[in-house]
């Protein structure tokens, strides 16, 4: 109510998501629009990989990277605030100096924060994405993924805190089993396939070609179960289908000495004929037997 009815507004944003502009489209009167980059482009000076890793091992990987002096100055991104303050406690406990910065801070401890990563009292600072939006650093050596983004925009303005002003930056994003989907829609929003790394020499808690191996042995005691569980599957159902086949035949061998005489006295076999004449004339066991009993009844 106290501006002017007739005024100029400018908007400025780092990123610019859907949900924002139709917000600006629907305020303003013809607008216009300056960008400096396209939102999906991802600038080229800067590394960009993946590592393809165990949710439970992502924080021995992270310790295992910081270990790397050439990191300098490092900004981790998480999913949740609870995430970034249990990591950095994690990380201290490993005595490695790092730092939280997210919405449930105060303004002093957040300004505490960014002043000590800035000056280099800090190595690590781990952020969420809410809380990265007002991180102006320069040199930030690496940028650290602990968690994939689910958004794609949050990607590009993750990554976006290194390389900068000319220089060369490294960012690296560690990518769990559920989070492949988050990284298949990172490639195809930024038209990039990114390079998948490992660490030969890093052990998770287990070697990597022990690893492998123990997953052939694990497999394959899985697969000799199984098969030891089909063939005594196998077994039984032979057991019983023999038994069953028995019984049946056994039945047949009764049903030849009484049913098929059954069938001889009621005129319904091929054998018996008759009730007498299959007796009488029939050459065969059953039609014998079942004519032998006829005349005994009479």
């Amino acid at each position: 109510k106290m501006l002017p009815k007739q005024r100029q507004n400018l908007f400025f944003s780092a990123t610019m998501p859907q949900d924002i502009q139709d917000l600006a489209d629907h305020m303003l009167i013809d607008p216009v629009r300056v960008e400096v980059t396209p939102q999906a482009t991802t600038v080229e000076k800067i590394d960009q990989s993946v590592f393809h890793v165990l949710k439970k091992d992502k924080r021995a990987l992270l310790e295992h990277m910081l270990s790397d002096k050439a990191m300098r100055r490092v900004l981790v991104f998480t999913r949740t605030k609870h995430g970034a303050n249990k990591l950095v406690r994690q990380l201290d406990q490993s005595n490695i100096q790092a730092e939280a910065i997210h919405g449930n801070k105060s303004q002093t401890a957040r300004e505490r924060a960014l002043l000590n990563f800035r000056t280099g009292k800090t190595r690590v600072l781990v952020a969420t994405d809410i809380a990265a939006r007002g991180i102006d650093v320069d040199a930030i050596s690496h940028v650290i993924n602990y968690d994939t983004p689910a958004q794609a925009e949050d990607y590009i303005h993750r990554i976006g805190r290194t390389g900068r002003a000319e220089s060369t930056g490294e960012a690296i994003t560690f990518v769990a089993r559920d989070e492949e989907g988050y990284l298949r829609d990172i490639e195809r929003h930024t038209g990039k396939r990114l390079l998948a790394k490992e660490y030969a020499d890093f052990d998770m808690g287990v070697p990597q070609r022990d690893h492998a191996d123990s997953h052939d042995r694990t497999r394959g005691r899985s697969e000799a179960v199984r098969s030891s569980r089909d063939a005594n599957s196998g077994r039984r159902k032979g057991s019983g289908s023999g038994r069953a086949r028995g019984a049946r035949n056994v039945g047949s061998g009764g049903s030849g000495r009484s049913g098929n005489g059954g069938n001889g006295r009621a005129g319904n076999g091929s054998s018996g004929g008759g009730r007498t004449r299959s007796g009488r004339n029939s050459r065969s066991s059953s039609g014998y037997t079942g004519g032998a009993r006829a005349k005994r009844k009479r």
